[in-house]
């Protein structure tokens, strides 16, 4: 993944919004600037509820005739369910059609390589979040440029039925398979946050550290925009707890929920933690404000001496 071109499966559930109002319907929902988007073009967004805290994260893919909305697996049927709850007058219409398509990630620097091989007709994604048509496989498909684990890459979107003969052709073009511990222990060395594990229904975006890509400042009103802006400009983006990286002294892992103590107070708890091949035993966590700085020193239970870390642990090269 760092070195080549990883392949690895990408359990997301899938909703997809269709309807001349489906920009205009998810603008009020999502914190990302979604009536900004053109055929082609995608953006990374969070659904809050009234009091900013997190109902999910969220990819927003605009393919020209609909919406393809990729959220964790897990809250799939929740997020479908509350769109449609506000659907009233607005032309929109919203299905899950997580069980209809299949998704594979190819991330690494020969991730490009790779899929101009393996594609048959059709041009390869620029920027980020951007998709396009192909074929591969003698299928249809949607490519799309993706970082999903902190590695830039593609992703590719095929029917269900199509997903066993694309792995074939990217597999025969050098795609390496990678495990789900693979991307987990890159997803944590990149310092990318997942839902469901490190942010979850009390989260505020801020506290995760996703702003620069989630939120935007410039666009209309939406559900739990009060709470964001008063901590961004009354309280100067200061919140009481904060997503840290930490080094570990021993080879203990911690497990999720773990204590983090600072100066024998207790300062936090971890979300997250791998072995890496870089950097040894690190973790993901939430620490109070006054122990953010990298270098400062912590007590993680069960696992002994840590420091404070700068994310990413590995930058990309």
């Amino acid at each position: 993944m760092r070195h080549g071109a990883a392949l690895v499966d990408r359990p997301a559930g899938r909703i997809l919004l269709t309807g001349a109002d489906r920009r205009a319907y998810l603008q009020g929902l999502l914190t990302n600037d979604i009536e900004a988007l053109t055929p082609g073009t995608g953006c990374y967004a969070a659904m809050l509820t009234a009091q900013g805290r997190m109902m999910t994260d969220a990819r927003v893919l605009e393919l020209g005739d609909a919406i393809l909305l990729e959220v964790p697996a897990a809250v799939t049927g929740a997020i479908r369910d509350h769109l449609d709850r506000f659907v009233f007058a607005e032309d929109v219409v919203v299905q899950d059609v997580t069980a209809e398509r299949a998704e594979l990630g190819l991330y690494g620097p020969r991730a490009e390589d790779v899929l101009r091989r393996a594609v048959t007709t059709g041009a390869l994604p620029g920027d980020l979040y951007s998709s396009t048509r192909a074929e591969m496989a003698g299928a249809d498909v949607v490519l799309v440029r993706g970082d999903a684990p902190g590695i830039p890459g593609y992703d590719v979107i095929v029917s269900a039925g199509g997903a066993a003969a694309v792995e074939r052709v990217l597999r025969e073009a050098g795609a390496v398979p990678a495990s789900g511990m693979d991307t987990e222990i890159v997803r944590v060395e990149s310092g990318r946050p997942k839902f469901g594990t490190d942010m979850d229904a009390e989260t505020i975006p801020l506290e995760a550290g996703i702003e620069d890509r989630a939120l935007s400042r410039t666009k209309g009103c939406y559900v739990g925009q009060e709470v964001i802006v008063r901590v961004l400009d009354r309280g100067r983006g200061r919140v009481a707890r904060r997503l840290a990286g930490f080094t570990l002294s021993a080879a203990a892992l911690p497990a999720s929920g773990a204590r983090v103590l600072a100066g024998g107070k207790d300062a936090g708890w971890i979300t997250s933690a791998v072995l890496s091949p870089a950097r040894g035993p690190i973790a993901l966590g939430y620490v109070h404000r006054d122990f953010t700085p990298p270098g400062t020193p912590v007590t993680i239970e069960g696992s002994g001496d840590a420091l404070i870390a700068a994310l990413p642990f590995v930058p990309l090269e």
